[in-house]
């Protein structure tokens, strides 16, 4: 007895196809059921006739397709997934094979290979959870996101770092990144540095309620009591001057859009990054606006408005961009800032004065610009 297979949508067409041929159905009724025109119910009635049942099979059915991965095409993704690209996500290794190597196919063919090969997801998929959207700004320069994340960037080649970094909310452009050892006070104002000098003044920054950023101490000097406020932190107190309002979240998921860019991050700049031999935090660095071009490039969205709304930076942004300090003159009319002593020149004498000192981070370095302001005498 001859054997065969139908598919769920060939089952039931040799029991229509008897009725039809009894003469108990008609062409129109075979039609509807099967959801096929009547020219294709004549075409089955005749190919059943002639062959039975095995006939309806489709004529494909056990051929390779012809528009499967050839053995040459396939043997080149499994030599590239497995050496030059390893650890490489699916949609990243498909840009790489077809910008890089003239490999053009989608990203399912990249998929199921590695699926053919045994090799896991780099990523679990996980089930969305339900959260109410927050609308994204209409123009560019109305609100970006920073944030900070400590990753083995650079694997086992390197120190682990904190990488910094700004997008905007209305496009989801990466503006700044910027690599450092912890997540400190330089850093972030190095990064308020290169977004304010590239694209301007934004009218607000959205972050976290690190105590770098926001006072959430429970210590009230008395200034701060008769003041009826806390006074803000040093990057409080760069955003105050420039008139740059702060909102703290009150969850990660509330700047969802650069907590998602980390996940991409840790998984598209580290792939990158290990394809170049990266070792230094130096040589990281100084890839960083290749990446972020391209980048901007693939995922950046148009905004809701054309027209940004960046303002102009001060050209004292250098001296706003710095830590100030009060602290009294000596009677060598020297100021100590830590174990740092600076010398005031001049032939006037500031002793007894208080002053504010103003040390620069705008220069990568640890040298200090020195700005005396309201000066006085101390009761």
């Amino acid at each position: 007895m001859e054997t065969f297979t139908l598919s769920r949508k060939e089952l039931h067409r040799p029991g229509l196809l008897k009725g039809l041929g009894s003469g108990r159905l008609k062409n129109a009724q075979v039609a509807a059921a099967l959801g096929i025109t009547i020219r294709h119910v004549r075409r089955l009635k005749r190919r059943f006739e002639a062959g039975g049942a095995a006939a309806l099979m489709h004529g494909n059915r056990g051929r390779p397709s012809p528009r499967g991965l050839s053995a040459g095409v396939r043997a080149a993704v499994v030599r590239f997934m497995t050496t030059l690209y390893v650890g490489f996500n699916d949609t990243h290794l498909t840009e790489k094979l077809r910008e890089q190597h003239g490999l053009t196919l989608s990203r399912e063919s990249v998929r199921r290979v590695r699926q053919q090969l045994g090799q896991p997801p780099q990523r679990a998929r996980r089930a969305p959870q339900a959260r109410r959207r927050r609308v994204p700004e209409a123009a560019r320069g109305a609100l970006i996101q920073i944030d900070g994340s400590p990753f083995a960037w650079l694997e086992a080649r390197g120190p682990e770092l904190v990488l910094l970094g700004a997008v905007d909310d209305a496009t989801t452009e990466i503006l700044a990144l910027q690599f450092r050892p912890t997540e400190d006070v330089h850093g972030y104002a190095c990064l308020f540095r290169d977004v304010f000098t590239r694209h301007g003044l934004p009218l607000a920054v959205y972050g976290d309620r690190l105590n770098l950023l926001v006072r959430n101490d429970a210590h009230w000097s008395v200034e701060e009591q008769l003041a009826g406020s806390q006074a803000p932190t040093h990057l409080g107190r760069i955003l105050h001057a420039l008139a740059v309002g702060y909102i703290g979240a009150r969850s990660p998921q509330a700047k969802g859009r650069i907590e998602r860019l980390w996940a991409t991050l840790q998984d598209r700049l580290v792939s990158e990054l290990r394809l170049r031999d990266i070792r230094t935090v130096e040589a990281a660095q100084a890839y960083l606006p290749e990446f972020i071009a391209d980048f901007n490039r693939r995922f950046g969205k148009p905004p809701a408005q054309p027209h940004a709304v960046w303002r102009r930076p001060p050209r004292d942004l250098a001296l706003l961009l710095g830590c100030r300090y009060r602290r009294v003159v000596a009677r060598d009319n020297t100021i100590r800032l830590g174990a740092r002593l600076v010398q005031l020149r001049g032939r006037r004498s500031y002793a007894g004065l208080t002053v504010e000192f103003a040390s620069c981070s705008m220069a990568g370095s640890s040298s200090f610009t020195r700005g005396l302001s309201a000066a006085r005498r101390p009761r």
